[in-house]
């Protein structure tokens, strides 16, 4: 959140993200741990890399107040639904393919795919959708609208948002 609101605040261009190094999973919070000395980084929340709860369990008395915390607090069966499909990877009873919920998410963008070896232009309701058809990485077809490409994908295909 401190990193959102600061990029509101003074604007994108005012930050920078860098790669330091690539290491090791196992050695993720050692190396943090050395580069947090180094740096000492405004935006992190934890000043040591093992907090809040890394390795650390809750005492009795602490697990006695949560558990009374939530006592009297009930589920929903709408709610347990929920939470149950999404155990299941079902996404909340929505498939890939189905519309969306009007106001649910970004607006999927239209596009139209030209294949120039066999001129034929085809519609599609969204940039995933024409991916999944054409094989392709739908973030190859973002990056053809961000370049303003005009040049063929692949010599093959040329991509036109629909408004």
């Amino acid at each position: 959140m401190n990193i959102y609101r600061a990029l509101l605040k003074h604007g994108h261009p005012n930050f920078e993200l860098t790669i330091i190094e690539y290491c090791e999973v196992s050695d993720l919070l050692i190396r943090e741990k050395h580069y947090w000395g180094i740096f000492t980084p405004e935006y992190n929340i934890a000043q040591d890399p093992t907090a809040p709860m890394s390795g650390r369990t809750h005492s009795d008395a602490t697990k006695i107040i949560m558990s009374d915390a939530k006592k009297g607090k009930n589920h929903t069966e709408e709610t347990k639904k929920i939470m149950s499909d999404a155990k299941k990877g079902n996404n909340n009873g929505f498939k890939k393919g189905e519309p969306r919920l009007e106001g649910a998410g970004k607006p999927s963008q239209a596009i139209e795919v030209t294949d120039i070896s066999n001129n034929t232009t085809t519609s599609y309701d969204s940039i995933s959708e024409a991916a999944r058809v054409l094989n392709i990485s739908k973030s190859r077809i973002f990056e053809y609208f961000s370049k303003n490409q005009q040049k063929p994908y692949k010599g093959q295909y040329t991509f036109k948002k629909v408004n």
